[in-house]
């Protein structure tokens, strides 16, 4: 079943152009096949880029650590480069209430 899916990272490097291509590109690698978009803002602070990327979607993570599991085998070695922080957060559409999903 697809999960709402909201994840946030923030990644920066030393003031280069087209660091949002760059980001663009990383993200179509490690979300290959994942039914999520994502939205990217690049700003340039104190001699260094910064590219903030939004991503949502319904996507089949069960979890923030389904995540984690995903990012680690998929993220290549410049997205941990670049990745200075994220949030993660992943709601479960099975229906019922949020705690036992029966109610």
């Amino acid at each position: 079943m697809n999960n709402e899916t909201y994840l946030d990272f923030c990644f920066v490097k030393p003031s280069t152009e087209n660091f949002s291509k760059e980001i663009d590109n990383i993200l179509s690698e490690v979300f290959k096949n994942v039914r999520v978009n994502w939205y990217l803002e690049e700003k340039s602070i104190e001699g260094a880029q910064v590219v903030v990327a939004e991503v949502k979607g319904m996507s089949r993570f069960d979890s923030e650590d389904d995540v984690i599991t995903h990012l680690e085998k998929n993220g290549g070695e410049e997205f941990w480069n670049y990745l200075q922080g994220y949030q993660l957060y992943v709601y479960s559409n099975r229906k019922g209430c949020g705690s036992c999903g029966n109610h």
